[in-house]
């Protein structure tokens, strides 16, 4: 993917520096803390929302606890990862501004936090094992560098556009949250058996896929800045965080109804719908609303 000489976004927040003030205690009185640890990282591993993991306690803090610390001293590797990070960022903040606008609608743009191991949300304390998230009661998203390294050494999943997919699947989630379909779909959930609320969580999930494609294809239109191989960057990381193939990969079997996140073929399929159509309208997964 084309950066050099390209906008960065300055709506970064960088908290590498800083240590987290909330517990992490809520579920982790599971084996006296060691609890959330193995729980997240299987969360990580099935492909499970870590939001259902994120300590309870901390809700609503948004980070406000966060001890002050000197600005963090990044090596020359993390300083290129969070340039194109930043780089990503102002494309999703173009092209969504002139997609809501089309539509007669003001995109708000989300924050993007840059963290260490461990973090306070507004949706609560997580640790980096997690993945990245996006947080609807703070509208950021939240990202360890370090977790790029895990998606190409461990899920096989290389490459500068599938870093951009993760973060355009991120964003995603913001605009379902302007839109309101994640308000929706939480509603539906807490009135839904548990199997109920796998389903909704998988079609919030592909959605998201979508939503990520639909930023693809409209980024390029407008500043041709993919290269070759950056497509299949991209469905290749879409697939690599399929259910069916995370859960596969470590316990040698699948469970489809406790599928949260879709199988990495429906994964592969709506990114590239929303790739090829360029349209939001194509990603219906709810019969929501779409812009």
């Amino acid at each position: 993917m084309k950066t050099d000489g390209r906008r960065q976004s300055e709506n970064v927040e960088d908290r590498r520096g800083q240590s987290a003030g909330g517990r992490l205690g809520g579920r982790a009185g599971l084996g006296g803390g060691l609890g959330l640890i193995v729980i997240v990282v299987l969360a990580l591993v099935f492909g499970i929302d870590p939001r259902q993991f994120l300590d309870p306690n901390a809700i609503g803090t948004g980070g406000e606890t966060q001890a002050p610390a000197a600005p963090y001293q990044e090596t020359a590797a993390e300083a290129a990862r969070s340039a194109f990070v930043k780089v990503v960022l102002a494309d999703t903040e173009d092209t969504w501004t002139a997609i809501f606008r089309a539509s007669g609608k003001q995109y708000e743009v989300p924050t993007l936090v840059l963290f260490r191991n461990v973090v306070d949300s507004g949706c609560g304390t997580a640790q980096s094992s997690a993945g990245p998230f996006y947080c609807p009661a703070d509208q950021k998203v939240y990202l360890d560098l370090s977790f790029l390294d895990e998606m190409s050494g461990k899920l096989g999943a290389g490459g500068d556009f599938a870093v951009a997919y993760v973060i355009a699947h991120e964003i995603g989630h913001h605009i379902q949250t302007l839109l309101g379909i994640s308000g929706q779909v939480s509603a539906q959930r807490s009135r839904a058996t548990e199997e109920e609320a796998n389903a909704l969580s998988v079609k919030l999930e592909l959605q998201a896929d979508c939503f990520a494609g639909v930023w693809a294809n409209q980024t390029e239109k407008q500043k041709k800045v993919l290269e070759a191989g950056d497509i299949e960057e991209a469905m290749n990381a879409a697939g690599a965080v399929g259910d069916d193939r995370l859960q596969k990969r470590a316990r040698g079997y699948v469970v489809p109804e406790s599928f949260t996140h879709g199988t990495s073929a429906q994964r592969t399929t709506w990114f590239k719908k929303g790739l090829q159509t360029g349209d939001t309208n194509q990603c219906d997964t709810f019969g929501a609303a779409s812009l």
